[in-house]
Formats: structure tokens, sequence, C-alpha cells
């Protein structure tokens, strides 16, 4: 009897090997190692916005009390302004206020040109005067004005001025602003290590958290110093908040008060050779030193760009730069550090990005500031003669112990850092700290554009 043979597998069906089970287990232990680059990509570039001081020279040395002083000298001569005039007998009377006045003084009416010569001396608010020409001798048209001292004329033999006039000398002051930052880690996150190299084969995500926590309280320092007030006291809500709280005053604050505002309706300020022009005007009745440092929003930038070219096809131009006293003669120096410079009315002005102003989340959300300019000169002080720079940001400082930028560490055995009083949190806890004053000197010469 004859057999036959039957073919037979020994792997069963349920359990076989498919191409789709093999993948599916090769998801689940994840053997395959992910592709990831190693460089943080920052999504909104170099966010740091301290570079203004830092360009300007304006980190100056330290303070040891709760504010800065400094002295700054009044013009040389005086306008005299009055209120009102009368005439009786040719003798016209004008209401002043309280003024050494020199009988002889010779004043003109800075509207009109006419010329007066004081009758007699005083110290009160009244001028008594007559006019030098018979054909002026009527009281004038306009009931107040000013009135710009010329001089004097004495007849021979008489004897020397009463009283004489000198420069006031004015004290000005900004305390310190203490501005503080804190940032944390718990222990677990010190130890995680992540796919980014943070720089010099680091991947300790902790890190760059840490960076960013530093750079925003820069930013924020930085803010203070542009935008913050002094406390005046007077019953307000930040007086009601902590009579303690003295304020100080930030670069717009100080320029808004005693120095030269652009605004006006277009949105650009800076557009035309006119407007440029009206402020070149200002700077010479100020005095104003002849090389500015000008940081600008990208727009207000770009404004002044087609400024230039327009000028360059009408045959309206700006010259090329002529001074870079500021980067000590070297136009590469000012070239490498971003400035663009050119030349208008005798003065030069070195042109620069400000991030600050392009930030959506900072001054770029307005139209608020547009850009300042910043003389690029130091200032002589009234009282001492030493010359600092224009725009300085002071620090506290005393016996080598300096509070410009502190930072500390403090945890619970967390990174090595035991010193917070609690040994047992499971935290390290990063601080800064930073005790600052912005000093704006002569700051008529200062000039902020706004939109």
């Amino acid at each position: 009897m004859a057999t036959t043979a039957q073919a037979h597998t020994d792997v069963s069906p349920a359990i076989r090997a498919t191409a789709e089970r093999y993948t599916a287990l090769n998801d689940l232990i994840g053997t395959n190692k992910e592709l990831v680059m190693e460089n943080l990509v920052e999504t909104y570039g170099d966010q740091g916005i301290t570079g203004m001081l830092k360009l300007t020279g304006a980190i100056s040395a330290g303070g040891s009390a709760d504010q800065v002083e400094w002295f700054e000298a009044s013009r040389r001569h005086k306008v005299i302004a009055f209120t009102n005039v009368t005439e009786s007998n040719d003798v016209l009377t004008f209401t002043i206020a309280a003024t050494n006045i020199n009988k002889y003084d010779v004043f003109m009416d800075a509207n009109t040109g006419v010329r007066y010569i004081a009758q007699a001396s005083s110290t009160s608010t009244s001028l008594t005067a007559v006019a030098l020409s018979d054909d002026a001798i009527a009281a004038p048209s306009v009931t107040s004005g000013d009135l710009i001292m010329l001089g004097n004329m004495y007849p021979q033999g008489t004897d020397q001025p009463s009283y004489f006039t000198e420069s006031e000398v004015t004290r000005k002051k900004n305390p310190f602003a203490i501005v503080k930052g804190r940032h944390q880690v718990n222990g677990s996150q010190a130890t995680n290590i992540g796919w980014v190299n943070l720089g010099n084969g680091d991947y300790r995500w902790f890190m760059y958290a840490e960076q960013e926590a530093r750079k925003r309280f820069e930013d924020q320092r930085e803010l203070i110093m542009l935008f913050g007030e002094q406390n005046d006291g007077a019953g307000n809500a930040a007086a009601a908040l902590s009579p303690d709280i003295a304020g100080s005053d930030g670069y717009v604050t100080a320029v808004e008060a005693g120095g030269i505002t652009v605004s006006n309706a277009n949105a650009n300020p800076l557009d035309s050779f006119a407007e440029f022009d009206d402020i070149i005007l200002e700077l010479d009745k100020q005095g104003a030193p002849s090389e500015y440092a000008m940081y600008l929003n990208r727009k207000q930038d770009l404004a002044i760009d087609d400024m230039l070219a327009t000028g360059v096809a009408t045959g309206v131009t700006a010259g090329l730069p002529g001074q870079f006293g500021a980067f000590n003669n070297d136009a590469d120096m000012a070239v490498k550090l971003g400035f663009k410079s050119f030349t208008r009315g005798g003065y030069t002005f070195h042109k620069h990005d400000w991030k600050l102003l392009n930030d959506p989340t900072l001054l770029g959300a307005s139209n608020f500031l547009q850009g300042a300019m910043v003389p690029l000169t130091n200032v002589a002080d009234a009282r001492t003669g030493v010359k600092s720079p224009a725009l300085a940001m002071y620090y506290k400082e005393a016996n080598g112990y300096s509070r410009e930028m502190e930072h500390w560490v403090t945890g619970g055995g967390v990174l090595g850092h035991t010193n917070n009083g609690d040994a047992g949190t499971d935290v390290a806890t990063f601080h800064y700290r930073s005790e600052i004053a912005l000093i704006t000197r002569a700051a008529n010469q200062h000039v902020i554009i706004k939109g």
C-alpha cells in the first residue's frame, strides 16, 4: 500500500511577521533616532535693545548717593519779556519780571527792531526807557513781546554801572531707579538634556531660558531708562503706593520737558528737506554740537533714505559725512557699528536702526516714537568744568561694590546653590538687580521724533 506525503509549515499565520506589523513594532520601540537640528532658530532675530547706550559710550562710572546731580549754565544773554507797555511824555514804561536794569542800557524790540535806552536804573518789575529815534516815540502797537539787551551807551565822565548780570547755574538731579528681575528652574529641569545645542556643546534647556530672562531684564532696564519718570509726590497714586518711590526720569521724559520734539500728522515726520532743515535751524538756536547719532525705526530710516535719494535727483543734496569724532575719526568703525552718515547744514548725522522701535511687542506697536537724535559730544559741568557725555547711564558703586548689573543664584542644593534659607526647596532662583540713573545733559540740544 502506497502512502502520499503532504507539505507542512511550522509557522502559524496568526503570528506571521508581516511588513505592516514590523513597522508598527518599530514605531513602538523607536529604534530610529530622530533627525533634530542642534541650532536654535531665533524666530524674531536678535531682540536686544541695549545697544543704544553702549554704542554712545553712555555707561559711566558709579555714584555713591541716592541721586545723580549736575549743573547746567543758562544762556549768556537774556531776553526780557514785557507784558504791557504805556507811553507818557515820550517815556515808555514796560512791565517786566524783576530784572537788574542800569541807566543807559540799550534794548531792541525783537519784533519791530525799535531801539530804546533805559531812563533810570531799577531792580523792580518796571523798565522806563525812551526811544533812540524820534520816529519811534509812540508806544508800540503790540503791548507784549521781547526786548533784546544790546549793551549800553554812557555819556562821558559817568560812573560804572550799578548792577551786573551773571549767567544762572541750574542744579539738576535725577534719582536712581532700582530695577529687579528673577527666573526659576527646578532641580528636575536643571538635569534635563535637550536636542538643541545652546552653545559650546551645552544641551541643558534651562540655560537658554535663563539667558533669555537676563536679556529680558536688560531690555526692561533700558526701557525704564528711556521712559521712566520721577514721582512728583503731589498726592498722586504713585506716592500713595509708596512714598519711597522716587522714580527716575528717562531719556524721552527729559527731552519732552526741555528738548526739541518733532511731531506732526505725517506718518514720517522727517521725509523732506524742509522739515529736516527746520530741525537744523532749531539746533543752531541751541548752540548744538556739529555731530549727532540718529536712532530710528525702520519706517523713518527708509523715509530719510528716500529724502536723500530725492535730493540727489533734484540737486538738493546732503553731502558725504564730514566728521567721525565719535568714532575716533574712523569712518570704517562707524560702518562696522551699523551707522550710515551724511551731512546737512554743517552737521554730520550718523544714522542707525533702533530695534526697540521695530519690535511689535514694544514701541513697534505704536507710532508714539520714531527716533531720537543724540549729540555726540562731551558737555562741561557748569560748576566743576568736568566734561561728560551728553547722554550717560550712572550706576551705584562704592568700595568695590557695584550695582550696575547684579546677578546671583539661590536654591536648596539645586545646581549647588544652598543660600536661600530653605534647604528643602527643590528650586534654583536666578536674581537680577540694577540701580541706575540716566543723565540727559543739555537736553535742549537733544531731539526726539514722534509720529
